[in-house]
């Protein structure tokens, strides 16, 4: 598998990783489980558009 479709299909993973936890913050009043998922969901998605580059730059 080339890179950049690893790289997108990894953030893709961690954003939704990230947006479960998010929300798993919010049900439980638990801000630091918030935080958490919400950094990894801007993760995902910067990892993601990194994948993209590279597909752009073939990569």
């Amino acid at each position: 598998m080339k890179s950049s479709t690893q790289d997108k299909l990894e953030g893709k993973f961690h954003e939704v990783k990230g947006k479960i936890k998010e929300v798993a913050g919010k049900i439980s009043d638990n801000p630091n489980l918030e935080a958490e998922g919400t950094g990894e969901k801007v993760a995902g998605k910067v990892q993601g558009k990194v994948g993209e580059v590279k597909k752009v730059w073939g990569k």
